[in-house]
């Protein structure tokens, strides 16, 4: 495939049908993950009669699959830089099924301990994979949205799950083993569907295999497409953890650690306890209250997908951090009434939950190709212990110090997030993933791109 001078640079293609593929392929897994991570609520409470369930192993079972995905996203991460992302992208859904298949089968504790343990491990590794590859293989005028339907796919997987479970919960003792079960479905519908999804050129061409780039490129998008330009990988002592805490990377490393965790904290911790907050600050119908909030997080996520490519990153990222910080600040006042209080917890779900599009397509832009995979799994594993963490102390924080000191310290972590961002983040929206780290100083990388946008202007 020669390069003309009609040849289009790989990463400005026009939209075409192999990136609806690529799309659906990644949606699906998301979709599939929030419902195996969502369906164990409702099933564990049913469960906790027949299998004689303690609240320790309760609580076990609920966080199981977090711990594994912590585990299985910082090892997936090295792994995917050093092999690629398509194998385990291809088959880690069929993995998925397997597993929740499995699970209807458990007579013991600890054997659904041990699955549910097995399961987020495989999670981790989807979430790793789907991002680095879906982002590799877009266009960059649509990454934006591609990743955006990503965030969206998951929280309707999240969303429905519980759905399922209500229409479950009456089907009689094994009603539990149901729920699980049939969690394998959209895993196992979805891995149909990754089979023909290719390597990544950009991988390819980094590991030094551009014939192999060539041939995707020429079968996918056809004669007219033009190989991305990026330097073949010179492995160095010290491998990929190394490399991310190296000068030239480490701020971005942080960045990327930093603005998951303090984004998810929040999310994970109000959200998991909503009804208890609202009681505490008064609300008269904490369930309609929560519905609201659910609506609005449902809401935020699409409004997040439509402006995501029409505002800066950078400035996505700050601003939202500080709003929200604002919103909970003017809850731990306590001074609204019930419907005040509704109407602020709502704007802060649209907040929060429009700035959670940037977890899919933040962390990915941060790093190179050989390091975007190790990169993401580090930001992923680092959210998933804070949101485990967070969950677990906020309702002693509300329980000794009161609801008012747990918003103040959502706070605090909400403006530590917005500080460290306006710092150190680097403007990513409009850079291209084959030339991010060449000849870039990364105290002007955001400068730069914005006065390059100006001169063009």
């Amino acid at each position: 495939m020669a390069t003309t001078e009609k040849s289009v640079p790989f990463e400005e293609v026009t939209f075409r049908r192999f990136h609806l593929h690529i799309g659906f392929s990644g949606c699906g897994g998301q979709f599939a993950d929030g419902f195996e991570l969502g369906i164990i609520g409702i099933a564990v409470a049913i469960a906790a009669g027949p299998l004689q369930l303690s609240a320790l192993q309760m609580g076990l079972l609920g966080a199981a699959a977090l711990a594994g995905l912590f585990v299985g996203s910082l090892i997936t991460g090295i792994v995917a830089d050093r092999i690629g992302r398509r194998t385990i992208f291809a088959y880690d859904m069929l993995f998925a099924a397997a597993i929740s298949g499995a699970q209807f089968f458990a007579t013991e504790p600890w054997h659904l301990l041990a699955l549910r343990l097995m399961l987020g491990f495989v999670l981790g590794a989807d979430y790793v994979v789907s991002k680095s590859l879906v982002t590799e293989l877009s266009p960059i005028r649509f990454r934006g949205r591609l990743l955006s339907l990503m965030a969206i796919a998951w929280a309707a997987g999240y969303t429905v799950a519980y759905v399922a479970g209500f229409l479950i919960r009456d089907t009689g003792p094994d009603a539990w083993r149901y729920m699980l079960a049939i969690s394998s479905a959209p895993a196992l519908c979805i891995f149909l569907f990754r089979m023909s999804i290719p390597e990544s050129p950009l991988w390819l061409i980094k590991r030094g295999r551009v014939e192999e780039a060539r041939q995707i490129i020429l079968k996918k998008l056809g004669p007219d497409v033009a190989l991305p330009k990026v330097a073949t990988e010179v492995r160095k002592r010290g491998g990929e953890w190394a490399a991310l805490f190296s000068p030239k990377w480490r701020r971005r490393t942080a960045v990327g650690g930093i603005f998951y965790v303090c984004q998810v904290i929040p999310y994970f911790a109000l959200g998991t306890f909503l009804p208890k907050i609202m009681e505490a600050l008064h609300v008269t119908d904490k369930y309609s209250g929560s519905l609201v909030y659910n609506t609005f997080l449902m809401l935020g996520a699409i409004i997040g997908m439509v402006v995501i490519d029409r505002l800066s990153r950078r400035f996505f990222l700050i601003s939202t951090f500080y709003i929200g910080a604002g919103l909970l600040l003017l809850l731990s006042v306590n001074v609204l009434g019930s419907t005040g209080v509704i109407i602020v917890f709502a704007l802060f779900a649209l907040t929060l939950s429009a700035a959670a599009n940037l977890e899919f397509m933040y962390p990915p832009e941060l790093f190179p190709t050989h390091l975007r995979a190790t990169g993401v799994g580090l930001a992923v594993a680092a959210s998933r212990f804070g949101s485990a963490l967070s969950t677990f102390l906020l309702p002693l924080v509300v329980q000794t110090y009161g609801v008012g000191t747990a918003l103040v310290a959502c706070v605090v972590v909400m403006v530590f997030g917005g500080v460290v961002c306006q710092a150190w983040a680097p403007e990513t929206g409009h850079v291209h993933l084959d030339s991010i780290g060449e000849a870039e100083d990364d105290r002007r990388d955001s400068r730069s791109v914005q006065c390059a946008q100006n001169e063009t202007a």
